[in-house]
Formats: structure tokens, C-alpha cells, sequence
């Protein structure tokens, strides 16, 4: 299946704002998941993603109209059955 989510012209400011958005969401996917319930790998583990996307969100933000076209998004997303 295919899904053309963001497929389109923007400018760098609404291009970063998207990109700002999708990273956004998927930190607080991350941190909703952490809770006491979590054992102490996975919440390291979370933790450390939360700050690589962190870090991709800082370096959205300073990024030239060049640089925003050459960025390539991966979504991958398997179901586990239990």
C-alpha cells in the first residue's frame, strides 16, 4: 500500500513545519510509551530515539531550501501478532 502523505511543492518554511510536525508526533508516540510499567532497557532505549529525533528536529530547522529537497523519508511498519 502506498500513501502519498506529504507528496507535493512547499516552501523551506512550510516544508520545515511538516517535517518539524511528523518529528513532533513521533516523540510524543515515544514518550506516551514510557511508563512504569516499561523495564529499564526499553525506557533507555525510547529515550535514546527521543533524543536522535530531537536532534533531526534541530537540523530541520537550520536547513537551506537544497537540503530540504534532498532529504529522502523511510517509513517502515510491521504488525506483531500476539
Amino acid at each position: 500500500m502506498k500513501i502519498n502523505l506529504i507528496d507535493g511543492v512547499y516552501s523551506l518554511t512550510e516544508a520545515q513545519s511538516i517535517l518539524k510536525a511528523l518529528i513532533d508526533v513521533k516523540i510524543q508516540f515515544l514518550e506516551s510509551k514510557i511508563s512504569s510499567d516499561c523495564n529499564e532497557e526499553d525506557i533507555k532505549r525510547r529515550e535514546q530515539r527521543i533524543r536522535v529525533l530531537q536532534d533531526y528536529r534541530s537540523t530541520v530547522c537550520q536547513m537551506t531550501s537544497d537540503e530540504i529537497k534532498g532529504i529522502d523519508i523511510q517509513l517502515s511498519a510491521e504488525s506483531v501478532s500476539l
